[in-house]
């Protein structure tokens, strides 16, 4: 199946997509702009994310197929996809609100954090992912952007959506990674991820929170061949006081090779949680 992306997207503050009425955009990034929308009928609300793409007319099944993949998942820490559809060929899908924000604009870059602060969040999004991967779909973009918080602050992971449809390792081009490259998996860059590509994400963002900085700095080609090539630093040479089990468990995530990583997203998880008790 071949997406082509548009060339320009404006705004469709005012519009109606499906059943929603669309009232304000809330953020555009580089495949989708997501709007606060409103039911016509029930006067409830919704994020509504649409992809800054267009599809052909044979490619619309391929992507529905996909679409229903995604409304299957029923986690209590995914966003839930409540519908999905099309408008002059461009796709869009229907998720629940999540109106506190991300993790990012709540733990900004450059904050350093300690382990036990954000191991909530961790296993959380570990969950999610385990329950994703038990169901063989892989996110393939995971990063702070994409946790949001739920009225309880409670982490809720999103954009499965694009991972499946424009992260696909079909579409993905320098262009269209360059944002979340700073998490991505060297198989992830070769175009094949595996789900412990997601498991290396997250252990990305985790060396982040702990330290202040992403694994690796630079430009898109400089990440992407660190990734590929380069150990990234150890955590205890810019934080001593980590502990030096949760520096392993971080690490082991981080390996080049998926087959020396964790077995399981949630094997990480609970490694990591361990080391912050057990040292």
């Amino acid at each position: 199946m071949e997406y082509r992306k548009r060339n320009s997207s404006r705004p469709r503050i005012g519009q109606q997509l499906g059943n929603y009425h669309l009232v304000r955009l809330l953020g555009r990034g580089s495949f989708a702009d997501v709007y606060l929308g409103e039911h016509i009928h029930l006067k409830t609300e919704a994020a509504i994310k649409v992809l800054d793409m267009r599809l052909t007319n044979d490619d619309m099944q391929d992507f529905l197929k996909e679409a229903r993949t995604i409304a299957r998942l029923k986690h209590p820490s995914i966003i839930q996809v409540l519908e999905f559809g099309m408008e002059d060929n461009t796709p869009f899908l229907v998720m629940d609100y999540a109106p506190n924000g991300t993790l990012r604009s709540h733990l900004p870059k450059g904050s350093r954090l300690q382990p036990e602060d954000i191991q909530p969040y961790v296993m959380q999004v570990a969950s999610a992912l385990q329950y994703a991967h038990d169901e063989k779909l892989i996110h393939r973009d995971i990063k702070p952007e994409n946790m949001l918080l739920g009225a309880n602050d409670e982490v809720l992971l999103a954009d499965f959506g694009i991972a499946v449809v424009a992260h696909s390792s079909r579409t993905q081009s320098m262009q269209g990674v360059a944002g979340t490259v700073a998490y991505m998996a060297p198989e992830q860059l070769r175009g094949t991820p595996v789900k412990a590509s997601d498991q290396y994400a997250l252990a990305a963002v985790i060396y982040e929170w702990l330290t202040g900085n992403s694994p690796f700095r630079g430009s898109f080609v400089e990440v992407a061949t660190h990734h590929t090539l380069t150990s990234p630093p150890p955590l205890r040479e810019q934080v001593p006081t980590t502990p030096p089990m949760v520096e392993a468990a971080v690490l082991k995530a981080l390996a080049k090779d998926p087959a020396q990583r964790f077995a399981s997203v949630q094997e990480f998880a609970d490694a990591f949680a361990q080391g912050i008790y057990n040292g």
